[in-house]
């Protein structure tokens, strides 16, 4: 599990986070929701420590982040960022290798193990194909894909992505959100598409000016009342068969 409390950030005299809670439960994924702006990827980083918030703090299973090693980190939270850069010479399957150094001492190889989880993880994300190309040389969906591979490798019991389906197509933003849902680790994901977190989400933060607007199940979440003020925009939901879709009419704008 992890928790957060009290948590802020501000960019120069602009504060982005402002006194944030946040409870991400063992097997359930959290969604974090929200205009451009609002805080999604600042808290993500908070979460899991690429910055540290001067107030409050986050705890993983009980235990502060700030009292972890970095190996320790990484043994139980994996990242999946957007940033990550595709200048490196290494191949796909070299890539993805990279995850199972959390569980390699200094200077220990890589064994016969560790490359047979580096190919299953790739597998499952439907990039076994890709194993032997450039890392360098792959598409923005590409690459994303062999990036939560990485992650996956890492057996790691936390997973944090940003925007994971972002470049993917249709198939794959669904196949992706499927894969992180059925893993049954703790996950948080921030998402922009409303309609992918209420397929894929267990619980939503919807955030807004700084602040949380509202937290909980994805269904009380998903409120047009809640989410018109936040977003701008007139809002209609239907609940077809079990599955609650959204759509938007910007003539009807609040």
């Amino acid at each position: 599990m992890i928790s957060a409390s009290a948590l802020s950030w501000r960019y120069g005299a602009d504060p982005v986070i402002d006194g944030v809670d946040v409870v991400a439960r063992p097997g359930r994924v959290l969604g974090l929701i929200g205009p451009n702006g609002s805080g999604k990827t600042t808290l993500l980083r908070l979460l899991y420590g690429a910055l540290r918030s001067p107030t409050g703090q986050v705890t993983v299973d009980g235990v502060a982040v700030p009292e972890l090693s970095p190996r320790e980190t990484a043994r139980r939270i994996a990242v999946v960022v957007q940033e990550s850069g595709g200048e490196t010479a290494m191949t796909v399957a070299e890539m993805v290798l990279l995850g199972r150094g959390p569980h390699l001492s200094t200077f220990q190889r890589a064994g016969a193990a560790d490359h047979e989880i580096a190919a299953e993880c790739l597998e499952r994300v439907g990039a076994a194909h890709l194993a032997g190309r450039a890392f360098a040389g792959l598409s923005g969906g590409e690459r994303q894909r062999v990036l939560i591979a990485r992650a996956l490798a890492q057996q790691a019991t936390h997973l944090l992505l940003d925007e994971p389906t972002n470049h993917l197509d249709i198939r794959y933003q669904h196949e992706i959100l499927h894969l992180v849902r059925e893993l049954g680790t703790c996950s948080v994901v921030v998402l922009h598409d409303l309609n992918l977190a209420a397929r894929y989400c267990d619980d939503l933060v919807l955030l807004g000016g700084g602040d949380v607007v509202a937290a909980g199940p994805a269904g009380e979440v998903l409120d047009p009342a809640i989410l018109e003020p936040v977003y701008g925009i007139g809002i209609r939901r239907l609940d077809l068969d079990g599955t609650l879709h959204l759509l938007f009419d910007l003539e009807a704008r609040v």
